[in-house]
């Protein structure tokens, strides 16, 4: 059977969506487990690993490239950090974490995730909040605003297309990036790809990679949306919705 046949089987077995033995177990101490050979169960829990990591990243960015942007200072040291981030390998990253400490797993992988999320984030953020004009913050200043309205009622608002934009980048790059978790003993949907090298069966290996690329697609138009439906309304005509 060709590797396209066999990629169609795994996806069209309903064993492969719900797994041999359900989708949920326990482990040891009676924690929830992510069943390994279950679809679903490994897209619920790539999805938390990404969220998870999107989140720590997007708690530490927002707040430093907002207060960056606003004060206008910190461009210099934003971009290196951007760029001192992006240049580290996530894989490199994911083998350090796994020989420390935090040990072999999702923990790891969020860890990395989170790092290899943020510069989006801050950047986009931060250029955002720079990028107003300052004649509108001297306007709002000239009526009696304090710093804190400025940011919150003015800047903020023009902001938000950029911010939604980083965001939206930093969430598919990291789902596309979190199936190196297998790697590392974590989980996810590169368990199906990482399974179906081991075992030499190619047509999981592509059906691996196709649910991954359909899951990217999904939450990018979906970001998408919401990336409209934040942008005020005056700003959305031709605002471009992508990153």
């Amino acid at each position: 059977m060709s590797t396209v046949s066999d990629a169609w089987d795994y996806l069209t077995d309903p064993e492969s969506w719900t797994g041999s033995h359900g989708m949920f177990g326990t482990n040891l101490d009676g924690s929830l487990r992510f069943q390994q050979d279950s679809i679903i169960a490994l897209t619920l829990e790539h999805l938390y690993m990404s969220i998870a990591a999107v989140g720590i990243a997007a708690a530490l960015a927002l707040p430093l490239g907002l207060w960056l942007g606003h004060v206008r200072r910190g461009g210099g040291v934003t971009t290196v950090i951007s760029n001192t981030s992006r240049a580290m390998p996530t894989l490199a990253l994911l083998t350090l974490f796994s020989a420390s400490a935090i040990g072999f797993g999702n923990r790891a992988v969020i860890i990395a995730a989170a790092i290899f999320a943020f510069p989006p984030i801050l950047t986009n953020t931060f250029t955002g909040m720079a990028g107003v004009d300052a004649d509108v913050r001297e306007a709002a200043f000239g009526q009696g605003m304090t710093r804190l309205q400025v940011a919150l009622r003015v800047e903020l608002p023009l902001a938000v297309p950029l911010i939604a934009a980083g965001m939206r980048t930093s969430t598919t790059q990291t789902v596309a990036t979190v199936p190196l978790a297998a790697l590392v003993a974590g989980g996810g949907l590169g368990v199906i790809i990482n399974t179906g090298v081991a075992t030499q069966r190619y047509g999981q290996v592509l059906a691996g990679g196709l649910l991954i690329a359909a899951l990217c697609l999904a939450i990018d138009q979906l970001l998408a949306r919401a990336q409209r439906a934040v942008t005020p309304r005056p700003l959305r005509t031709g605002a471009p919705v992508a990153a």
